[in-house]
């Protein structure tokens, strides 16, 4: 597999707390460059970056990033906020009080009110999979198809662990059809993002594609 097929499935990722608008430019002209699927930036960048590159690039942004706790109305401001100002992918962390509650109820009505709120916009579901055991996970492979969003993720990145191919191969035997599969978390070297492509994942969550793949 090229490098340039596999940026094309890379969500060019800088969530860093520290991040510049220097930073974000590097990012944004990298992502152009190199026809990256998306850049994801932190929300507060997302009506800047609008301005300065109008519909040239396609900006994720992150909701009720990184822990998932805040309350549901919270993640629905915030979404609605981001996509008022330009965003055109939502990353979103489900509550994993919830989860460990044995609240899958209330995990399914949050994810259905952000796509809701998304409408057509690109809906990704994080489930954290480093604090989860294997039953938690294919209960949310099912509750993320049946409230309909676009794409369950792995990890956030600021988690313990990160993606893992078992994972993957659970995701893909236990989603819905029309649910796709993002990576992300400890995804590294070239070899990692052809395993998790030919895997079944439509995107990877990465900060170092383009140093790892064009050298």
């Amino acid at each position: 597999m090229e490098a340039k097929e596999i940026l094309e499935h890379v969500d060019h990722t800088l969530l860093k707390p520290y991040a510049t608008w220097e930073d974000i430019e590097k990012l944004c002209e990298e992502a152009m460059k190199y026809h990256m699927a998306s850049v994801c930036v932190p929300p507060c960048y997302i009506r800047r970056i609008k301005e300065a590159y109008k519909e040239k690039i396609n900006v994720c942004t992150v909701v009720g990033f990184p822990l998932g706790y805040c309350v549901k109305e919270a993640k629905l401001a915030e979404t609605r906020q981001a996509i008022a100002d330009g965003a055109g992918e939502i990353d979103m962390v489900i509550n994993l009080c919830d989860v460990k509650n044995g609240d899958f109820h209330k995990i399914k009505e949050e994810i259905g009110a952000l796509k809701k709120e998304c409408g057509n916009l690109t809906l990704k579901v994080i489930i954290e999979t480093c604090y989860l055991n294997k039953e938690e996970k294919i209960a949310l492979c099912k509750i993320v198809t049946e409230a309909g969003a676009d794409y369950i993720k792995t990890s956030t990145g600021f988690g313990t662990a990160g993606a893992s191919l078992e994972d993957i191969c659970l995701f893909k035997e236990h989603i819905g059809e029309a649910v796709k599969i993002k990576a992300a978390g400890g995804i590294r070297t070239k070899e990692d993002m052809v395993d998790y492509l030919k895997a079944g994942c439509d995107r990877i969550g990465s900060s170092s594609a383009i140093a790892v793949l064009t050298q």
